[in-house]
């Protein structure tokens, strides 16, 4: 680890061409036990990425929070708050989840309003900077904010405890902030918390289910191409007949069983992209996509909070491609706990 002004810098976090799927090691926290330091308030004030990036800051400010006895406000999810059952009528999608809609969602058209305007997302943002500034609630109030030189900010660390160890309200301001060991010991109230609605439900099951019919294992690919021809100079950018390869070497480590494939992109794709392969596609929505990968037995596709997400809630072993020269094996694919930073 390096450490930076008090912030932890975790180089381990950072994967190798040859540790694709190494995780950050846990470091336990040495300070007080869980539960232990009552009322700290995480306010989500910064707004990352689509889906799945949000998705895993999220999750892992939850962990965080059921271990140490903390709570969570997220008004940056209002943009996915509807396709969860714990956030839909919740404006503040906290955490732990309310128990009723909220009070402002009670009065027509006033949830949706904020929803629409993001009021209290710019409000919160506004405060989480002037906070760190002119430490406008003193020590009582911090303003965490991730620096361009990290790589991963561990929230279970000493030095991460100590620094938030008086205050009572904490503005989270980046996307890099992780709890590991907290992420596999709460993993299952997580993903309770995360139920879409019914609607989703549905979609994802059903795209699933009519493989499952065809053959006896499913895997689920991932293509993410809109954005991947650019991000990174596109190093992750793999064309529909690569992947069509990597399907065909994997089904060959199933002998004696049918495999099938159910594809997710976020562009149309032909089932003549995948010859001799039996293919399905997903619900063609982010989140019925993301969670009918999560139903499948193994998941592939290229570096993606997105796929790292459908591993986690669904519990089942990815693999992340890094090359156009990657081997599939199967002894190489891990449950995600989202405690690797895409990179």
């Amino acid at each position: 680890m390096l450490y930076n002004g008090g912030w932890v810098i975790y180089q381990a976090g950072v994967m190798s061409p040859k540790l694709e799927h190494s995780q950050p090691q846990l470091v336990p926290s040495a300070v007080a036990p869980a539960r232990s330091q009552e009322g700290k308030l995480l306010v989500v004030a910064l707004r990352c990425g689509r889906l799945g990036n949000r998705l895993a800051l999220f999750a892992n400010l939850i962990a965080f929070a059921e271990e140490y006895g903390h709570r969570v406000i997220n008004v940056t999810f209002h943009s996915y708050a509807a396709l969860f059952e714990a956030t839909r009528r919740d404006v503040f999608c906290r955490y732990p989840a309310a128990s009723g809609p909220s009070w402002l969602d009670v009065i027509p058209g006033v949830g949706g309003a904020i929803r629409k305007t993001r009021v209290f997302y710019h409000v919160m943002r506004g405060i989480s900077v002037l906070n760190e500034k002119w430490s406008l609630f003193g020590r009582k109030g911090i303003t965490l904010r991730e620096g361009r030189a990290q790589l991963i900010i561990l929230l279970e660390s000493p030095e991460m405890q100590a620094r938030i160890a008086e205050a009572k309200l904490v503005f989270v301001h980046g996307f890099i902030f992780r709890a590991p060991a907290a992420m596999r010991k709460h993993a299952e109230k997580i993903r309770a918390y995360f139920r879409p609605i019914e609607a989703c439900e549905q979609a994802s099951s059903q795209a699933v289910a009519a493989l499952r019919r065809e053959g006896q294992v499913v895997v689920g690919v991932h293509i993410r191409h809109a954005d991947q021809r650019t991000w990174q100079g596109g190093k992750y950018f793999f064309e529909a007949a690569r992947y069509a390869r990597w399907m065909k070497e994997l089904a060959e480590q199933f002998p004696g069983k049918k495999v099938s494939f159910l594809v997710c992109s976020d562009e149309a794709r032909r089932r003549d992209e995948f010859p001799g392969l039996s293919v399905g596609f997903g619900p063609g929505t982010a989140l019925g996509d993301m969670y009918a990968l999560a139903k499948c037995d193994y998941i592939v596709g290229a570096v993606s909070s997105f796929s790292q997400w459908a591993s986690f809630y669904g519990n089942k072993p990815l693999y992340q491609l890094r090359s156009g020269n990657d081997r599939l094996e199967l002894g190489q694919f891990d449950v995600s706990y989202l405690d690797v930073i895409p990179r």
